[in-house]
């Protein structure tokens, strides 16, 4: 059977069927509508549909949780499954905004924000850089550029900010930020105000070229699983395909997920070919709801899929969901690594449940791929590290995960020494501070401020 994937979302960003049409329609103006209207759906749905709901005790009160949002929150982290030193495996479920998570979906609007993300490279939180900006965003209009160091926040030291509220609680907290910027030895100075901004999925693709008598490898970044990418997918592959490409690199190194139809597609495009009418991925629901859901999803031969040979995925800590989905189900039919650093560890998904005007997306199932791989919750293995490194441009011939990509690629070892000092490794990801990683998840998976 093909599932229905407008029901289902593989990342804690995505709306069901890329605008909702799936989700429960809200039911606002009525009783259920009020704070404990609201907790007691959340309640309901959460011993119907999530995953490892035989774990949770039959005598949860609702009035123990201030919110619907706190509720799926705390039950989730305080009954759901533990790894091996006692720490909440799901950290996915949640409630938010249903317009939001419409917007996201539809056309990959983020709402109002700044439209960069950052990290800090040293462990004392001193060394704030700026990891990516979107395009066409505040961030990039004011002058913010991948690799740049922020000395002050409205005049405050960024180490003040990290040690006290947290930078990631700034953000939220302020619309206008004067921002020091370090312009390579030089302090410059820019204001920005927040906007909402729409996220290109695929920002770049290109060929590149392996010398004379050899098909170029396809290379191509993709950030987020939304349905904008569909359409240039097909672009995409075409180029590759009358290029003769049989190697892809695919760029994920940012990517948290997103809607399940995007991955089958991608999924399509790559594998369509070698593998069609064979097991892409399938899902198993909990015992209560599997008759009815449980599925499989095989692969479907597209007009532009390539007959591919290896397959390269481009990864962070921060690569999770439907980009561990798409790169797991590649692993039984094609030469595929991972290069950079193992993925962040989200074998699981969401469905989504509208109430009012907020949406529910408690994780409720796991999935895996044709060799049965799943439950890989400590993220899949890296096989050629290196460095996210911020001098360069991502994607770039000079950026180190391109170069072990290639070289895994041309001769199947990775490259002796990785083309970076290691100044600006990823070891020191996103937040310090005071930061709930179960709030909007936008901020878990694109680390958009």
């Amino acid at each position: 059977m093909r599932i229905p994937a407008s029901l289902l979302v593989i990342a804690g960003l995505a709306a069901c069927g890329g605008g909702g049409g799936s989700v429960t329609e809200p039911q606002v103006g009525s009783a259920a509508c009020e704070n404990d209207g609201q907790k007691q759906f959340v309640l309901d749905n959460l011993y119907a549909w999530y995953l490892w709901n035989d774990l949770l005790p039959d005598d949860i009160d609702i009035n123990d949780y201030a919110s619907p949002e706190e509720l799926i929150a705390r039950v989730t982290q305080d009954f759901g499954p533990r790894d091996a030193n006692d720490q909440p495996i799901d950290r996915f479920s949640f409630v938010r905004s249903l317009q939001s998570d419409r917007d996201f979906l539809g056309d990959g609007t983020l709402g109002e924000i700044f439209g960069f993300s950052y990290r800090f490279i040293d462990e004392a939180a001193t060394d704030f850089r700026i990891v990516r900006v979107f395009s066409g965003s505040p961030a990039g209009d004011g002058g913010l550029e991948r690799g740049q160091r922020i000395l002050t926040l409205n005049g405050r030291n960024v180490a003040e900010i990290a040690g006290s509220e947290g930078v990631a609680a700034f953000f939220s907290d302020n619309n206008t930020v004067d921002f020091e910027i370090d312009r390579e030895g030089t302090n410059d100075f820019t204001t920005i105000t927040k906007a909402v901004v729409t996220i290109e999925p695929l920002p770049q693709w290109r060929l590149i070229d392996r010398g004379e008598g050899v098909a170029p490898v396809g290379y191509m970044q993709l950030d987020s699983f939304i349905s904008t990418a569909d359409p240039v997918f097909d672009t995409v592959f075409a180029d590759f395909k009358a290029a003769g490409v049989n190697d892809v690199i695919i760029d994920m190194r940012y990517n948290g997920g997103g809607l399940l139809s995007t991955a089958y597609l991608l999924g399509d495009y790559l594998g369509g070919l070698i593998a069609d009418n064979l097991v892409f991925s399938r899902t198993e629901f909990n015992a209560d709801r599997a008759a009815a859901n449980n599925g499989t999803e095989f692969f479907e031969r597209q007009g532009n899929s390539v007959s591919l040979s290896q397959f390269v995925v481009i990864a962070t800590r921060s690569t999770a969901s439907a980009s561990e989905l798409v790169t797991n189900g590649m692993l039984p039919y094609a030469d595929t690594a991972i290069v950079g650093d193992r993925t962040s560890g989200k074998p699981v998904g969401q469905i989504g449940l509208g109430f009012c005007d907020k949406i529910m997306r408690p994780t409720s199932f796991r999935y895996s791929n044709a060799d049965g791989a799943t439950d890989f919750f400590d993220g899949l293995p890296v096989d050629c590290a290196a460095p996210d490194d911020l001098n360069t441009t991502i994607g770039a011939d000079d950026d180190p995960n391109v170069i072990a990509a290639l070289s895994y690629l041309n001769t199947g070892a990775c490259p002796v020494a990785a083309a970076s000092d290691g100044k600006f490794k990823a070891e020191y990801t996103i937040d310090v501070g005071p930061v709930d990683r179960r709030g909007p998840p936008h901020r878990e998976y694109l680390d958009a401020y």
